[in-house]
């Protein structure tokens, strides 16, 4: 698995060990569809290899992931060690759900009418006085 001049490690483990997704096969997944670029370069393969100082660019939870690589992982640990594996490169906030304003007026297609507290938040986004109602 690892090159003797530098190690490295299959996509669908670095994607998993690094809590991008829930399960290695929804990694593996992933990467056989085409959707990912390895230092601009798309691959559709779950075992291509990556290494510390590649970028990977890849649509994920309705944005753009841009993410480098630093570090590369023996086994999958909690968030706070997930989180050093990359870094985030795509600094174009918060996506719709994570907070701020577009939380409250963020709603899926064919999410159907909003429930009573979802007007409510949406009437509190969109008054001047952000008290809600008219």
């Amino acid at each position: 698995m690892s090159a003797p001049g530098s190690p490295t490690q299959r996509l669908d483990r670095w994607l998993w060990h690094a809590r991008m997704f829930r399960t290695r096969s929804l990694a593996a997944r992933f990467a056989v569809s085409g959707k990912i670029r390895v230092n601009a370069t798309r691959v559709s393969k779950a075992s291509h290899p990556v290494e510390p100082g590649d970028v990977l660019t890849f649509p994920l939870a309705g944005r753009v992931r841009v993410l480098q690589i630093m570090a590369l992982a023996e086994r999958r640990g909690p968030h706070a060690r997930a989180v050093g594996l990359y870094a985030d490169l795509g600094g174009d906030g918060p996506a719709p759900g994570e907070g701020g304003v577009a939380a409250c007026a963020a709603r899926p297609p064919g999410a159907g009418r909003p429930t009573k507290l979802e007007r409510r938040r949406i009437g509190t986004f969109a008054s001047p006085d952000g008290r809600g109602g008219s």
